[in-house]
């Protein structure tokens, strides 16, 4: 099993991205993220720094209901 590395915060957007959320808008350093679901909005804030802690991601992660292994399948 993979362990989640640290990332960039445009590196998770990118990411995130991919899976289908979209910016929606930018406040300083930080860039809000939303998805539409069939369950309704999902929605999280990435900080734009050049290094994100690990349990910084996993709460961005959980902020958007995206597992830890989606995320590293999709980094691969």
């Amino acid at each position: 099993m993979l362990k989640l590395r640290k990332l960039s915060g445009q590196e998770l957007i990118k990411a995130l991205t991919k899976l289908g959320y979209k910016p929606k808008r930018q406040k300083g350093s930080h860039v809000i993220l939303t998805k539409e679901t069939e369950s309704g909005k999902t929605g999280c804030t990435v900080p734009l720094h050049g290094e994100l802690k690990i349990g910084t991601i996993k709460g961005i992660l959980k902020q958007a209901k995206i597992s830890e292994q989606d995320l590293i399948k999709l980094l691969k």
